[in-house]
C-alpha cells in the first residue's frame, strides 16, 4: 500500500536563530524545537526573502518575490493573478489546511476571518478569527504584554495554544491520507503573550551582547543612523526593557512548547511526512543600535532559522551551510509531491539538498525591501533595498543612502562596511552583476539605471531612459493564456528578453 503523501509548515513570527537551543545558544529553552533538529537538516544559512511580515510570507507561499506578488510592504494584497501554494495543490486534488496568521489579504495586521480561495474553510484560524472568539475586555487583554503579569493568563487563552488546538485536529481527522497543512504561529512576536512558568522563566536573564552592538555606525547607511537616532529616544528605562526582553523569550519558549504539542500528534498520525519548520524573520534586538526589522540585510534580521526533517528521504542530526532561501519553499513543496514547478515561480526545489545536504542548491541568496507598514505611517517610509549573500560576502545596495558590503567570514558581525576597499572590488562587482541580472530576470518593477550607477562602481554604464531594454512577460500557464508580444501580438517565444 502506497503511503500517503503528507507535508506540514510550522512557521514562527520574529524568531532569530540564536534563539533557539540548536543554534548555540543553550540558554535558550527550546527543547522541541531542539529534539526536532536531531531528527533533521538544520540549514545554517537560510535567508527570509523579505524581513517583514507580510513580504516574507507572501514569498514563502507563492514562490514569487514580493516586487512581483503585489505584497512588497505589510498590508498589501497579493496581485489578482498570483496563485498561493494552497490554490496550486487544491488545483491537483490535494487537501489544504491554514491555521494561523496570515497577512496577505490587504487588510489590517489581524486579516479579514474569511478563508481565502484554496484552503479548507474548517480550519481557517487568522487572527480575526481569534479576537472575535473574544470578548471586548479581553481582546485589549490579548493585545497588552503586561497581560503577562496576570496570575490567570492561561495557555488556552493565547492565539498560539487555540492554533494548536486546531493543528491537531487536522492532523486527527486526516491521518492516513494526503494533504499539506500550514500551521502559522504570530508567537513570540507583540505582544508576547505566554503563561507562567515561561513568563517568569527569563527574568533574571541577560540577553548577551555582542560586538556589534556598540557599532558606530560610522561608514554605515544614513537610514540606519536616523533609526538607531529614534531606538535612542524611545528607550525606556532598564527594568522595563529587561521585563520586556523577558516575555518575549518566556514566549519564544511558549511557542516551541506549542510546537512541541503538535510534533507530537504528527509523529501520531503523519509521522512519514515532509515536516518544515522555520521563522518569518529575526528582530535586530540592539545589534547596530536598532530594534525590530526593517530595511537592513544584517543576519540578527534576515537570516532565520530552517529545520527541515523528512524521514527516510532526508538524512537527520545534520547542519547544511550552503545558502537558502524562503523563495524556494513553494517550489520544494510541490516537488514533494511529485508535482511540476510553474515557469512563474522564482524558486527552485531544495528536494536535492534536503536529501543530501552536502549538494549546493543556490550560488547565493537575495534579499529585499520596500516599505514597513503596520496601519500607519513610520518605519523610515519607503526604503528600497536589494541585497545578495554568497554565503560569505554580502552586497546590500540602499537606493536612498548608501551601500554596504561584509565579508561573513571575517567579520561575523557585520562592523566593516566594506563598500569602498580595493582589495573587495573584484568580489563587489561581480556580487552587483549577479544582483542586477536578478532584478531583471524576476520582473522587479523598482529596476532602472540608478542601481547599477553607485558611486563606487566606476565601471557603471551612462545613464539611458531605456537601460537595459530587458523585460519579462509571466509565464502563469497554468491560469492564464501565454502573454502576447506587444511587438507583433503573437504568443511570446522568450519570457526574458531584449525589448
Amino acid at each position: 500500500m502506497q503511503k500517503p503523501k503528507q507535508v506540514i509548515l510550522i512557521l514562527t513570527d520574529t524568531q532569530r536563530t540564536d534563539m533557539l537551543g540548536c543554534y548555540g545558544n543553550t540558554a535558550m529553552r527550546t527543547p522541541c524545537l531542539d529534539a526536532l533538529s536531531r531528527q533533521a537538516v538544520r540549514f545554517e544559512k537560510a535567508y527570509t526573502c523579505q524581513p517583514v511580515c507580510g513580504p516574507a510570507r507572501s514569498a514563502i507561499f507563492t514562490g514569487i518575490w514580493p516586487h512581483s506578488n503585489g505584497s512588497w510592504a505589510n498590508n498589501m494584497a497579493l496581485g489578482d493573478n498570483i496563485k498561493t501554494i494552497g490554490q496550486r495543490l487544491r488545483d491537483q486534488g490535494l487537501h489544504c489546511g491554514y491555521v494561523g496568521k496570515w497577512h496577505l489579504d490587504g487588510s489590517d495586521y489581524f486579516g479579514l476571518g474569511r478563508c481565502p480561495d484554496g484552503w479548507d474553510p474548517q480550519y481557517w484560524y487568522d487572527m480575526r478569527c481569534y479576537l472575535e472568539e473574544l470578548s471586548e475586555s479581553d481582546r485589549l487583554r490579548s493585545r497588552d504584554i503586561m497581560t503577562n503579569n496576570q496570575p490567570n493568563l492561561s495557555s488556552e487563552f493565547t492565539y498560539a495554544h487555540r492554533c494548536s488546538d486546531r493543528a491537531i485536529n487536522f492532523l486527527r481527522q486526516h491521518a492516513g491520507k494526503d494533504f499539506f497543512l500550514v500551521v502559522s504561529y504570530d508567537e513570540p512576536h507583540h505582544p508576547s503573550l505566554c503563561p507562567q512558568p515561561f513568563s517568569q522563566m527569563y527574568k533574571d536573564y541577560q540577553w548577551p551582547s555582542t560586538a556589534n552592538c556598540a557599532d558606530t555606525l560610522e561608514h554605515k547607511p544614513e537610514h540606519q543612523r536616523v533609526w538607531a537616532s529614534s531606538v535612542s529616544h524611545e528607550k525606556g528605562d532598564a527594568a522595563t526593557d529587561q521585563q520586556l526582553m523577558a516575555y518575549y523569550l518566556g514566549c519564544n519558549s511558549f511557542v516551541d512548547h506549542q510546537i512541541g504539542r503538535v510534533l507530537t500528534a504528527v509523529q501520531q498520525h503523519a509521522s512519514d511526512a515532509l515536516l518544515i519548520y522555520t521563522s518569518d524573520h529575526g528582530d535586530a534586538l540592539h545589534s547596530h543600535k536598532i530594534t525590530n526589522k526593517g530595511p537592513v540585510a544584517y543576519d540578527e534580521v534576515a537570516r532565520v532559522p530552517l529545520i527541515i526533517r523528512w524521514p527516510q528521504h532526508a538524512p537527520g542530526n545534520v547542519v547544511c551551510r550552503h545558502p537558502v532561501s524562503h523563495i524556494g519553499l513553494s517550489a520544494t513543496i510541490l516537488d514533494a509531491f511529485d508535482l511540476p514547478v510553474p515557469q512563474d515561480m522564482d524558486g527552485q526545489s531544495m528536494l536535492p539538498t534536503i536529501r543530501d545536504p552536502s549538494i549546493a542548491g543556490n550560488r547565493e541568496v537575495f534579499i529585499e525591501f520596500g516599505r514597513y507598514e503596520v496601519d500607519h505611517d513610520g518605519f523610515g517610509g519607503f526604503q528600497p533595498m536589494r541585497a545578495v549573500c554568497d554565503g560569505r560576502h554580502k552586497l546590500v545596495i540602499n537606493l536612498l543612502s548608501s551601500d554596504e558590503l561584509y565579508d561573513l567570514e571575517s567579520d561575523a558581525c557585520e562592523l566593516v562596511n566594506l563598500i569602498e576597499s580595493p582589495a573587495y572590488r573584484s568580489i563587489r562587482d561581480q556580487l552587483h552583476n549577479r544582483l542586477l541580472d536578478w532584478m531583471n530576470s524576476t520582473r522587479d518593477p523598482f529596476r532602472g539605471y540608478y542601481w547599477e550607477r553607485r558611486a563606487w562602481r566606476t565601471d557603471a554604464r551612462a545613464a539611458t531612459w531605456e537601460y537595459t531594454g530587458m523585460t519579462r512577460q509571466r509565464e502563469n500557464e497554468q491560469y492564464e493564456p501565454r502573454q502576447l508580444d506587444y511587438a507583433t501580438g503573437l504568443p511570446m517565444v522568450k519570457a526574458v528578453r531584449p525589448k
